[in-house]
């Protein structure tokens, strides 16, 4: 079991996949305007695993077989 499961049918529209990297970018970017740079740092961390996880390794057609043969 993965702590977080980006194939997910929930994460297929291409908008919530960018919201999501632009909300978690876009909070590193005022904390670290902020001042606040460990939160920055770690804000910019979950944003680099999101693009990493819902562009580069994300497979929408695993996910559209997981929906279709459920375990």
């Amino acid at each position: 079991m993965k702590l977080f499961e980006l194939n997910d049918e929930f994460f297929r529209p291409v908008w919530k996949r960018v919201l999501i990297v632009a909300a978690t970018v876009g909070w590193a970017c005022f904390e670290f305007y902020s001042g606040q740079t460990f939160w920055g740092v770690i804000f910019l961390g979950i944003g680099v695993y999101a693009v990493y996880g819902l562009f580069i390794a994300f497979d929408p057609d695993k996910v559209a077989q997981d929906e279709s043969d459920p375990d």
